[in-house]
């Protein structure tokens, strides 16, 4: 979405829902410890002017401000588990937007039973994670439901609201022009010169984009359930299916049943992340989820993808 402008592309009457800036940058990819190549778990989502932080493992505020993803400008985070490796960066990151600001932004916090912060953040309005629609916006909403892994355990799913696309062509040929594409979708139709419109006749909607990330968790049917049709699927894959026997036993997944998930979904595409360090190169878990589902990616530290 870069290179566009909004602001440029309101100007036209017929556009009246643009498309939206919707990046996601892997701030931490590694599983358990971090390596030298990969930190701790952590995402941002890019949506428009809204930032928001999917795990928050240690170190995640060094890498906000290495990747540029907006340091000071973060409105919600979300952690999907109890788990230190998942959220022991939030606290270094509350303390340091206290310090830096006699007025930090407010931010939302969405945590799971177990994690709990200090009172010395007014900023911060905390909400206790469960199985509901979490944050809503009038372009988009983020629920949650519960996985298989530690109990209070999350996957998120980012929805972007579905948006009224117009068949210019015809819509023109029937006398629409300038405020009667605003009026058109209040009421439902419009009187032009050519006679009565109605919404139906010259637009279409569009769905809107949908991204899932697992968080930590063993493969289950409710993330299958979850993601069905998804724009984007970031799930863990912390083995190898060499290591499944152990994998179950942890409740993680490998790559093979990230890609399996991905599959039964229908999803456009597979983004692997929460790598254990035994796999210093991942090339085999990248092989071995595309022979299932060849729409696959590896994250890494810094990587951007934009929607």
């Amino acid at each position: 979405m870069h290179g566009k402008n909004p602001k440029r592309m309101a100007n036209n009457p017929s556009r009246i829902h643009i498309f939206f800036m919707f990046q996601i940058t892997f701030l931490g990819t590694s599983g358990g410890t971090p390596t030298v190549e990969r930190g701790m778990p952590a995402l941002a989502l890019k949506y428009e002017s809204d930032l928001l932080l999917f795990d928050c493992g240690e170190g995640t505020q060094r890498q906000l401000m290495r990747y540029k993803v907006g340091y000071g400008s973060v409105d919600a985070i979300f952690i999907s588990h109890p788990h230190l490796d998942h959220y022991l960066g939030l606290f270094g990151y509350l303390e340091t937007l206290r310090l830096s600001s006699p007025s930090p932004r407010h931010l939302d916090l969405f945590l799971p039973r177990g994690v709990e912060i200090a009172d010395r953040y007014p900023f911060a309005t905390v909400a206790q994670l469960k199985k509901k629609d979490l944050l809503k916006k009038p372009d988009y909403e983020v629920s949650a439901i519960p996985v298989k892994h530690c109990r209070d355990s999350f996957c998120f799913i980012f929805r972007e609201a579905d948006r009224i696309k117009f068949h210019e062509e015809k819509a023109h040929s029937l006398g629409m022009s300038g405020t009667m594409f605003k009026e058109i979708q209040k009421k439902g139709k419009v009187k032009t010169g050519t006679g009565e419109v109605l919404l139906s006749d010259v637009s279409w909607v569009k769905p809107g984009r949908k991204i899932v990330y697992s968080g930590d968790s063993a493969a289950g049917e409710e993330i299958i359930e979850a993601a069905q049709g998804a724009d984007l699927l970031i799930h863990e894959a912390t083995f190898d299916k060499a290591r499944k026997t152990e994998a179950l036993e942890r409740l993680h997944s490998t790559a093979e049943d990230a890609a399996g998930i991905a599959k039964r979904a229908g999803v456009k595409r597979l983004i692997l992340t929460h790598i254990s360090p035994r796999y210093s190169e991942p090339s085999a878990l990248l092989e071995e989820a595309r022979a299932v589902f060849p729409e696959t990616e590896i994250a890494f530290d810094g990587m951007k993808v934009d929607l």
